[in-house]
């Protein structure tokens, strides 16, 4: 099976089954879903045990995806955003428990005073998209963006149920950090983390590195829709146009717009995994890491179709089963990009490929490489 395409990269003997579920995503994947171009990498105790790649990096197949090949990941950037967050409470710039207004006094407006930043981490403030619809070229206004949201009334009574904001929750993220730390999100992401192949807002000398998506060949399904569900995902102006743009790609949004490389998505993910170290380093403390990771809502999603258990801005596995078997934490992207961490098992993966599903959470590609990693451990 593993001869149908050519893999690269490196696998630890142990780990062949997780070789062999990787070929199969390119020739007999789930529901058609066989792969443009991919890659899948795993570390256990900050070592990398599995580091695979396939495809191309564009449409016409002329152009080999390698290890140099930053992908989208959309929504799986809301894992390393929620973990910009947490080293800003690691310094000690923000608490979970202070409200937003404390630092950002706009924000109070229309009942917002009492928001935490825990509950704007974990989707319960109410702004999961513009009550009325917006032009799409809103969204490169980022001023406009944020000053629009902290007017804003909320669309339920925050803190009484998550609501997914795919979006906006970024803006108001990278606003609240950039009011503590005098520095953006991808400021910050470069400076702090240099070595990592990662990008929340890429230079244009970067462009030529980004592989070309493949949309989704059907809508995801949102279930009833409502008018939550609508500003959220459905309205002209839910989300910014020109996805896969120059503009698009040198713009600031930590919750959709970061590019990376599945290798670079695992090492980050392991200060969640590895006690809060990120090789020799300490990055965040046992403390700050309880706080990052512990339950701050569970229920039923007032956008997602799911029962989610949110921590402070990861999905924690619980009731989900999409991180494998153990109390994991992570984020999945749309189209079906994955960054996750284990600490049980000091284990932490990423998946990022180009060809898109409707699957909002759980793809099953990368469900069948994580089934066959857990098998092998």
């Amino acid at each position: 099976m593993t001869d149908a395409i050519a893999i690269h990269g490196t696998c630890d003997p142990r780990f062949a089954a997780v070789r062999d579920a990787f070929a199969a995503n390119f020739t007999d994947a789930p529901e058609g879903l066989n792969e443009q171009a991919a890659r899948f990498s795993v570390l256990i105790q900050g070592q990398p045990v599995v580091d695979l790649w396939a495809g191309h990096a564009d449409t016409a197949r002329t152009h080999p995806f390698t290890d140099a090949t930053l992908t989208p990941v959309f929504s799986t950037g809301k894992a390393v955003m929620a973990l910009l967050i947490a080293m800003a409470v690691e310094a000690g710039r923000l608490s979970y428990d202070q409200t937003v207004a404390s630092v950002w006094p706009a924000f109070a407006a229309e009942g917002k005073q009492d928001v935490t930043v825990a509950q704007l981490m974990s989707h319960q403030s109410g702004l999961p998209g513009f009550s009325e619809a917006v032009d799409p070229a809103l969204w490169f206004d980022a001023p406009a963006v944020v000053a629009k949201l902290a007017a804003q009334a909320p669309m339920w009574t925050p803190g009484a149920a998550s609501g997914y904001h795919p979006i906006t929750v970024g803006y108001l993220a990278n606003e609240l950090f950039h009011r503590v730390t005098g520095r953006t999100m991808g400021q910050a992401l470069r400076e702090d983390f240099p070595d990592l192949d990662l990008w929340i807002g890429l230079p244009e000398a970067e462009h030529h590195r980004v592989a070309q998506m493949r949309k989704p060949t059907a809508a995801p399904s949102l279930g009833p829709i409502d008018p939550i569900k609508q500003a959220a995902f459905l309205d002209r102006g839910s989300a910014p146009g020109g996805r896969g743009s120059s503009e698009w790609r040198r713009m600031e949004i930590p919750s959709a717009n970061l590019h990376g490389t599945a290798l670079g998505l695992a090492r980050i993910m392991g200060v969640v995994a590895d006690g809060g170290r990120l090789g020799d380093r300490a990055v965040l403390s046992d403390a700050t890491l309880e706080q990052l990771t512990r339950e701050r809502i569970h229920g039923p999603d007032k956008v997602l179709p799911y029962t989610i258990s949110w921590a402070a801005g990861l999905m924690r596995n619980d009731g989900l089963n999409v991180f494998g078997p153990g109390r994991s934490f992570g984020h999945y992207g749309w189209g079906g990009s994955m960054a996750m961490a284990d600490p049980s098992r000091r284990l932490s993966a990423a998946y990022v490929m180009t060809r898109q599903s409707p699957h909002l959470i759980g793809d099953p590609r990368a469900l069948r490489l994580l089934e066959a990693l857990y098998a092998a451990l």
